[in-house]
């Protein structure tokens, strides 16, 4: 008993000194990494000379909480994890059964994304909800909606597509010209927003058919790059920098949300306010949303949908069985570009306003990010990819409290991108394969069973 005791104690200090080993290291790193970033600030004084604040304080809390962290994970995470997964490997195996909430969390979640605007609506009344709507509804589901498109590129058709923001650039101004110089209406300019976004991933696919890999995407980022300048350049047409403003609103079967005699408000006697036309627009953008998620997994189950899948498993054997690639890659990247056409438009109808500086390659890193963490080729897991990383960083924009920690002049949402690099670095470590590793095939024989992400490469979903 004695030597049982001694060799726990032993290994409860080796494990107690690598702690603080790592934590020392951790925070050696950190004051690296940030002391150029955190301790030093430059700015400007009353004669507009440049000046470097000092911020040595917020320096040592990073410090802090990087040593900290490092020795809680050392100390009790990773033996947790350890021991869960010994456990794991030593317990039989157990087919598990799926749950009512499991199989009906499709539905499930329609219903709450139906009840949200009333919800709202209902707790911070009719103006609070404008934000609540707007920023965690809209700004959400438009990045699901493109995610979405993107699945069906990188993760059905194995394409990796770094350009995909410029359909959704296409689509934008597609219904911001061609309303502002012809007076068509949003209905009318949906779908061909679409159909033009969807010719320009027929113009991108063609010279990229004999391409994969790394190769393909330097080419699809060049293609995005190339959409960014034309827009910049062509001022006669597209304004260049200053963008096009004004766009016309969308309507309700004619029914306009402004401040007339005939708008939605005094149609129905309600008091004025433009909390109305983001509810409309949120049922908008749901809508469209839940329709590339129903053509998507329609799809899938057609040949077209398998051959994409069959494509991204292996193209040689994909044409030994012999499946046209051309007409397979044209109509993945055709698909996808029209679901980003038509999130464009309604892009261009929520903002009223449209610009290059909103089609970056930032978007398009954002989009594929999405795909990534959530599981490429999972609809629930890309949704939940997108409510963690949009929703998070609007989130940040609330957190007034951080000032209280970190000093006044401290703003939380410039440090979003610094959160949203940390986060994703922890997912990728925690879950290689995305939020939602396995996915069910397309085709089965007697029984549909999930593919467990185990025997899936890194990032195939």
């Amino acid at each position: 008993m004695a030597n049982v005791a001694s060799t726990t104690a032993s290994a409860g200090s080796e494990l107690t000194a690598r702690a603080l080993r790592e934590a020392v290291f951790a925070g050696l790193i950190t004051l690296g990494l940030f002391v150029l970033f955190v301790g030093l600030k430059s700015d400007q004084n009353i004669r507009n000379e440049l000046i470097l604040t000092q911020r040595w304080g917020l320096l040592a809390i990073f410090v802090a909480v990087a040593m900290v962290g490092r020795f809680l994970i050392v100390v009790y995470v990773q033996p947790r994890f350890a021991k869960r997964k010994a456990a794991k490997a030593a317990a039989p195996d157990v087919v598990k059964k799926d749950t009512f909430f499991t199989r009906q969390w499709p539905k499930i979640a329609v219903v709450m994304l139906l009840l949200y605007p009333p919800v709202i609506v209902s707790f911070v009344g009719v103006q609070g909800s404008l934000k609540w709507v707007d920023n965690f509804g809209i700004q959400i589901l438009i990045y699901v909606m493109l995610a979405w498109g993107l699945n069906i590129v990188v993760g059905l058709a194995g394409l990796l597509d770094l350009g995909y923001v410029a359909f959704y650039a296409v689509g934008a101004y597609s219904y911001a010209l061609l309303s502002s110089y012809f007076g068509l209406s949003f209905w009318v300019l949906l779908p061909v927003a679409g159909l033009l976004a969807a010719l320009w991933g027929i113009v991108l696919g063609f010279p990229v058919l004999r391409l994969r890999g790394d190769y393909l995407a330097i080419v699809t980022l060049a293609f995005g790059e190339i959409i960014r300048l034309v827009l910049i350049n062509w001022t006669e047409v597209t304004k260049g920098t200053f963008g096009v403003s004004g766009i016309a609103k969308a309507t309700l079967f004619g029914i306009k949300f402004d401040a007339s005699k005939d708008g939605f408000a005094a149609l129905f006697d309600l008091p004025l306010s433009s909390a109305y036309y983001k509810i409309f627009l949120f049922y908008l953008i749901l809508a469209l949303a839940l329709l590339t998620a129903f053509v998507t997994i329609r799809l899938r189950r057609m040949p077209i949908g398998r051959a994409w899948e069959a494509l991204r498993e292996d193209e040689i054997a994909c044409r030994s069985l012999g499946i046209n690639t051309v007409t397979t890659k044209l109509t993945a990247f055709a698909t996808g570009a029209m679901f980003g056409g038509f999130a464009g438009s309604f892009f261009a109808v929520r903002q009223g306003f449209v610009s290059p500086e909103s089609f970056v390659f930032l978007e398009s890193a954002v989009i594929l990010a999405i795909v990534v963490l959530g599981g490429m080729g999972s609809l629930t897991g890309i949704a939940i990819a997108a409510v963690v990383m949009i929703g998070g960083t609007e989130i940040l924009r609330e957190l007034t409290f951080l000032k209280m920690i970190f000093g006044p002049a401290f703003t939380p949402e410039l440090y979003r991108m610094l959160i949203f690099g940390l986060a994703m670095v922890t997912v990728m470590v925690w879950k290689p394969r995305g939020f939602v590793g396995s996915r069910e095939p397309t085709a089965f024989l007697r029984q549909r069973r999930a593919v467990s992400g185990s025997f899936t490469k890194e990032g195939h979903g």
